[in-house]
């Protein structure tokens, strides 16, 4: 996809390749930079560049809609600066390691908790140390993520505050406005939407089937004319989710 200028020239290209451990996109305005970096990446196999963008605008909308762990961010360019979009992007943005011929921008960059700082012109191993460090903060990220789904969420059930292993968690039912939580032994009863109970599941693990119904995956027993059981409870299947359903659990 390319992106271009109102005189016609071109401003950002968006190239997709396979998918790698790390998604990468390069942000610079120098082409020779730009070129540069995409050679260095393509001498390590877990980064996989899906995009190069000349200036931070494009990048900011590049980044709304394609995932990506890492940036390789120029600080100055034309309009907004690597500095900007990273406080645009947020804590909730991919990792940033910037990319620039400025020492002086260090001390505001690391107040940013950016994952790198590399100075032009750029060695490989810089590069390689730097992608390192990304490595190892987006493995940290992953094992807390997994870490926090293999443990609890809290219900109020009866105004008591109760913990709930997500691993006893049969399947949640929506009852008016109430969801009923199943687990093996009992039901919980807690005044909530099924919507708001499944933006609080791990969705590795849950999967709404119908707009009453989020069940486990992992405690599906068997799946016949679109009724799927669970410890011997049948939930139906409805057809906007049964595609998906068969797909999510790997169907032979």
């Amino acid at each position: 996809m390319l992106f271009e200028k109102n005189n016609g020239t071109k401003r950002c290209v968006f190239s997709f390749g396979y998918l790698c451990s790390m998604n990468c996109l390069i942000v610079d305005d120098n082409k020779i930079a730009r070129t540069t970096l995409k050679q260095l990446a393509s001498q390590i196999t877990e980064i996989s560049v899906v995009g190069e963008c000349d200036n931070a605008m494009d990048a900011y909308n590049f980044l709304q809609q394609e995932e990506v762990d890492v940036v390789l961010l120029d600080i100055e360019m034309p309009g907004m600066s690597g500095l900007e979009l990273t406080r645009n992007l947020g804590r909730n943005g991919p990792l940033i390691i910037f990319t620039t011929s400025k020492k002086d921008y260090a001390a505001e960059a690391f107040d940013l908790n950016v994952a790198d700082f590399i100075v032009k012109p750029i060695t490989p191993a810089r590069f390689i140390q730097a992608i390192e460090k990304a490595k190892e903060i987006l493995q940290s990220n992953r094992e807390e993520v997994s870490l926090r789904e293999d443990e609890f969420i809290f219900i109020r059930d009866s105004n008591v505050v109760k913990r709930l292993k997500l691993d006893d968690l049969l399947y949640a039912e929506a009852m008016g406005d109430y969801v009923k939580l199943h687990t093996m032994q009992r039901f919980f009863a807690i005044h909530s939407t099924l919507k708001a109970v499944e933006e609080r599941l791990p969705a590795s693990r849950f999967f709404r089937v119908h707009r009453s119904y989020v069940v486990a995956i992992d405690k599906i027993d068997t799946i016949q004319n679109g009724v799927l059981l669970i410890h011997g409870k049948s939930i139906p299947v409805a057809d906007a989710y049964r595609g998906a359903l068969n797909k999510r659990m790997n169907i032979l």
